[in-house]
């Protein structure tokens, strides 16, 4: 296996390994504090206060926070009553969706300067592959440093970045160096960098499959990677195989662009679990939104709503509901949230997650464009 391009970050070498293709450059770019920077950008009054956007009604939800905010625990998904215990000095700021949108449009357009393979994963993070990239920069570190720096400079807000040889080790490593960071981890690196890495911190590995591989002993990489793949696909199904690359710093995943969606959703696991029918309708209120934004923003619209319940004992149920016609406004998907919601109550058991997806996407001449979820 021959050796191609070498990356360098602070003295230290990258080397891309090539085969019979070039290994993979991905960049994972994600916004810090993505709602609440943008209202601290727009409204000085906050800069350095802490800062929660969403409901401050008790029954409210909060759908960020700042970094201000988080030093006092405060996080995305919390109960507001909880969030203002922790922090009496909170403030609240009601979403702004469509400034959310366009702010994440100008940084799309910053990284479509570089790279037409863009994955979005929300409007607030995605995956580029730069293996070549429009400006024939030879290294991925470089790449990331001018798009932060343009990010900085054009929309006044900051963003984390990871680079990495698969989109696994590339999400790990924007984490790294949070807020306003920059982290590359090698092929050299990686797979020691996954031994270490405690199970719960894994992308992708959610909490019931997190208490699944504990009870098996598995908390750390190094212990998933002791696992053989059969063992794996025997606990986890098919899903198993890509456990075992994950333990060894493979991802194969390459980074889709432009991918024609066949539904939309959005879901939130709360710090404390909910047993009320007014605390489940308050925490989902930002999710619909969430989801209807992009339905407004890219001018699709589907006919079948699903809310997904996960239970403090981790049993998940889905209720699910189409209408003849597609939805034409957010109001029309909150009532039949609502009506869906409502058989689950009362509930004899705490509600940890919530989740809604709109689907049945891109049905009509007027949606038989592809659709994009713009970062």
């Amino acid at each position: 296996m021959a050796l191609s391009n070498v990356e360098r970050q602070g003295g230290v070498s990258v080397m891309l390994l090539q085969g019979d293709a070039l290994q993979r450059k991905i960049i994972h770019v994600d916004m810090d504090a993505f709602y609440a920077s943008v209202e601290q950008r727009d409204h000085s009054e906050l800069r350095g206060r802490p800062v929660a956007v969403g409901g401050a009604r008790e029954r409210g939800v909060v759908a960020a926070a700042s970094y201000e905010a988080r030093k006092f625990g405060v996080k995305s998904a919390m109960p507001s009553v909880t969030a203002r215990r922790r922090c009496p000095e909170l403030v609240f700021v009601k979403p702004r969706f469509d400034v959310y949108r366009a702010v994440s449009q100008q940084v799309r357009r910053i990284f479509e300067e570089y790279t037409p393979l863009i994955e979005p994963l929300s409007l607030d993070e995605a995956y580029l592959d730069v293996s070549e990239n429009s400006k024939g920069i030879p290294t991925a570190t470089e790449i990331a440093r001018q798009i932060r720096a343009r990010i900085h400079a054009e929309t006044g807000l900051t963003a984390s970045a990871g680079v990495s040889y698969n989109k696994f080790l590339a999400k790990m490593a924007s984490c790294e160096r949070k807020p306003d960071g920059l982290f590359v981890i090698t092929p050299k690196m990686g797979p020691a960098f996954v031994e270490t890495l405690p199970i719960g911190k894994f992308h992708g590995i959610g909490p019931a499959t997190c208490a699944k591989m504990e009870r098996l002993g598995i908390r750390l990489g190094t212990d998933l990677k002791a696992q053989t793949s059969s063992f794996l696909q025997q606990h986890f199904g098919k899903v198993g195989p890509y456990y075992y690359g994950l333990a060894r710093g493979v991802d194969e995943r390459p980074v889709c662009a432009d991918r024609v969606r066949k539904s939309i959703g959005a879901e939130n696991t709360f710090s404390a679990d909910l047993f009320t029918l007014d605390e489940a309708i308050a925490a989902l209120e930002p999710l619909i939104a969430k989801v209807w934004s992009y339905c407004d923003d890219s001018k699709i619209r589907g006919r079948t709503v699903t809310l997904k319940a996960k239970f403090a004992d981790f049993e998940q149920v889905t209720r699910r509901r189409t209408v003849p016609t597609p939805f034409t406004t957010q109001e029309a998907v909150e009532e039949i949230v609502r009506s869906l919601l409502e058989s689950l109550f009362p509930a004899t058991k705490g509600i940890r997650l919530l989740g809604v997806t709109l689907s049945s996407l891109g049905e009509g001449a007027a949606n038989e464009r592809q659709l994009r979820l713009w970062f």
